[in-house]
């Protein structure tokens, strides 16, 4: 898989696309995530082809296995399996690796290294997780482990086919547009789910990790804004705990100085000690 941005390689050329994220792509300048993922991957996977009980222990401990439901409850499994590939078919880690070294920049770039590396760590984990459901309900049937980072590369390659929709995948030798390639590789892999082909739990993963990637990028921020709707209001609530406070403050403070300390009950005594509490938090804070 490669990518090639027509106009977009000619140094200076201008770019105005109204709103959508822009990148231009020559060769992408490696990001610190995507960095350190190559790494991991290709580390992991070059010990296991030269180790076969450190390949085996690694399949074992760190794989998807809805063999059983012990199996199923390890929760690491969702992220481990993720950095593991097939040391018998090269092109397995070959292709996830090229596509990440491509697609993973330019979304590191716009989300930030912050939220990229949970996002790209989700988007494996849905598809763990949606292979495990069907094994669980029966669909899928002889559940074998399952590895590699196919679930977090689709789900790159549906977040760049929402973000930057300009990208140009190719496909063997056929340049396709990426929102083209993501919708064909969705009815693709549905196909391949639901006829239950030789790999039907890897299209699973595969089908949940562009769920996941597009589900993150369409209703990540409309839950951003309703998150932060909630703070506002907590907020004001809190400076109308404030003003109600002072207020009630102010009516003892001259309940005080007419009639004398003694004259507070049990209650307003109360509020006077938790308003200095806070002033001396205020005044710490300071």
């Amino acid at each position: 898989m490669g990518l090639y941005d027509r106009d977009y390689t000619q140094s200076g050329s201008r770019q105005q696309h109204y709103g959508v994220p822009q990148m231009r792509f020559n060769l992408p300048k490696i990001t610190l995530v995507v960095k350190w993922l190559l790494i991991i991957n290709v580390g992991i996977y070059v010990l296991s082809a030269l180790s076969v009980p450190l390949r085996v222990f690694l399949e074992r401990w760190f794989s998807v296995d809805p063999g059983s439901w012990v199996r199923k409850l390890q929760i690491w499994r969702l992220i481990s399996y993720q950095f593991l590939h097939d040391t018998s078919w090269p092109w397995h880690i070959f292709f996830n690796m090229l596509a990440l070294f491509f697609l993973g920049p330019p979304l590191e770039r716009h989300m930030g290294s912050r939220r990229f590396l949970p996002f790209y760590l989700m988007c494996g984990a849905a598809g763990g997780l949606f292979y495990i459901l069907l094994c669980s309900i029966g669909f899928l049937r002889d559940p074998v482990p399952m590895i590699g980072a196919s679930g977090s590369i689709l789900g790159l390659l549906s977040a760049c086919a929402i973000l930057f929709p300009h990208f140009i995948l190719f496909l063997i030798v056929f340049p396709v547009p990426i929102r083209v390639a993501a919708v064909a590789l969705t009815f693709l892999y549905m196909l391949l789910i639901v006829t239950r082909s030789d790999n039907a739990g890897g299209e699973a993963a595969h089908l949940a990790g562009i769920a996941a990637g597009a589900g993150y990028v369409l209703l990540g921020p409309r839950l951003r804004r309703y998150k932060l709707k909630i703070q506002a209001g907590s907020w004001e609530k809190e400076v109308q705990g404030e003003r109600a406070l002072q207020i009630e403050v102010d009516r003892i403070l001259a309940k005080v100085h007419n009639s004398g300390l003694h004259s507070l009950t049990g209650k307003e005594k109360r509020i006077l000690k938790k308003a200095t509490q806070e002033e001396l938090k205020r005044t710490h804070l300071r």
